[in-house]
């Protein structure tokens, strides 16, 4: 008789976008003609650059052509052409990459989730808290936890990112084997300084542990201080992975790609260099069949003089958004973390409020829908993220009607 995998019956995250949806869909029915103005979801709105849409026109047509046809290619790890640009981004960070160390893929998300199953289940993961649900949610299904208690998964450790300690986490006191960091983060905006990459990657070799690195905001960091990637940190090589995707820059949240940095130096316990980027490339050859070639295609357009100016200039439009939320939060008296380097606000709920008593406040008072910050984990209680992405106008509304509306 056939069984289901019961780790799935652990999973308590999944509550929370549904949960969102139906307290907004509850209050609109009480409110008819109401109109709810919504900060809540990391999604973006603006269209496809010039430059863009032309590249993947131009993949188009060279698939409706027998001369230029392409079906599947050698191998999933992406258009050399796509890596080598890639490659080239790196270098003007001071970081040297080999194309055979990097894997385009369909997204962050997917290899944020994939890329634990080249790990053995039995090793011991560490995550930020808050966090992205994506890194916690696929090691309970990988059966490396126990159940959930009080908001904390049996077997995890999470490493607490708090005021006290910038939002940044301490290296683990006690032994870990893979860790997940993320900056800019998501949920809290904060970006780690070198020095603070710095001691994780020291732990990190110290251990034989692997940081895995999602660097999805990157392109959002202005100060030239902050690291772009976690190989600007001498020795990474040796411990990190690196995930990077073209939704938030790009504008392919819909399109759908990404990539994955497995460095060939990448060593854990009882392997050689190279062990485990070949781990991760079996895995992809064996489950994904590669990225639409269309779509690589069209991200050739961004790394062009224009293509590039056109995603700067994108990045640039919803950090205004964010400035001008900031700016409001400020204003009232609201305290705040993030938007700075990156395209999500980070608040405290005013007095003492929980995460979900705030969510309905905002709503009822300034008819703004937010994400309660408990649901990015048991630290992320009594807190509270908004996002910068929406139309300039849209984001004005919502930002007037929580200085005007909302009581403190």
């Amino acid at each position: 008789m056939a069984t289901i995998n019961t780790h799935y019956d652990k999973l308590t995250a999944g509550y929370l976008f549904p949960e969102i949806s139906r307290r907004t869909r509850t209050f609109l029915e009480a409110n008819p003609g109401v109109e709810v103005m919504r900060l809540g979801i990391g999604n973006t709105t603006e269209p496809l650059s010039p430059t863009i849409v032309k590249a993947l026109h131009q993949s188009v047509d060279k698939l409706a052509d027998v001369a230029t046809y392409t079906g599947y290619a050698d191998g999933s790890e992406g258009e050399v052409a796509l890596r080598e640009a890639l490659a080239k981004r790196y270098s003007q960070y001071g970081v040297s990459l080999d194309v055979s160390e990097i894997f385009v893929s369909d997204g962050a998300k997917p290899d944020s989730a994939n890329i634990q199953s080249i790990f053995g289940v039995d090793n011991v993961v560490a995550v930020q808290d808050p966090a992205y649900p994506v890194y916690v949610d696929t090691n309970v299904i990988a059966g490396r936890t126990g159940t959930a208690v009080d908001g904390q998964y049996e077997g995890i450790v999470y490493m607490p990112c708090t005021e006290e300690n910038g939002f940044f986490p301490d290296v683990p006191k006690q032994k870990v084997d893979l860790m997940y960091i993320c900056s800019p983060n998501n949920p809290t905006g904060v970006v780690a300084t070198k020095s603070q990459l710095e001691a994780l990657v020291e732990y990190a070799r110290a251990n034989k542990a692997v940081i895995i690195f999602d660097a999805a905001y990157a392109a959002y960091i202005s100060d030239p201080a902050l690291p772009r990637s976690i190989y600007e940190v001498e020795g990474a090589k040796t411990c990190a992975i690196e995930i990077n995707s073209f939704s938030k820059d790009t504008g392919f949240t819909g399109v759908r790609l990404g990539w994955t940095i497995v460095p060939n130096d990448l060593v854990v316990e009882n392997t050689e260099p190279g062990r485990v980027n070949a781990l991760w490339g079996r895995r992809q050859n064996t489950m994904f069949n590669g990225a639409s070639n269309i779509v690589q295609g069209g991200a050739m357009g961004v790394f062009t003089e224009a293509g590039a100016k056109e995603c700067a200039d994108m990045v640039a439009y919803y950090m205004l958004n964010a400035q001008r939320i900031r700016e409001v939060l400020d204003k009232i008296g609201l305290k705040v973390f993030g938007g700075t380097h990156a395209p999500f606000l980070w608040m405290r709920a005013p007095n003492e409020m929980s995460s979900w008593d705030f969510f309905d406040k905002l709503l009822s008072e300034a008819h703004v829908v937010g994400t309660p910050g408990s649901g990015f984990g048991p630290g992320g209680e009594g807190y509270f993220r908004l996002s910068a992405f929406g139309h300039h106008e849209d984001v004005e509304h919502a930002v007037q009607s929580i200085e005007q509306n909302l009581t403190l």
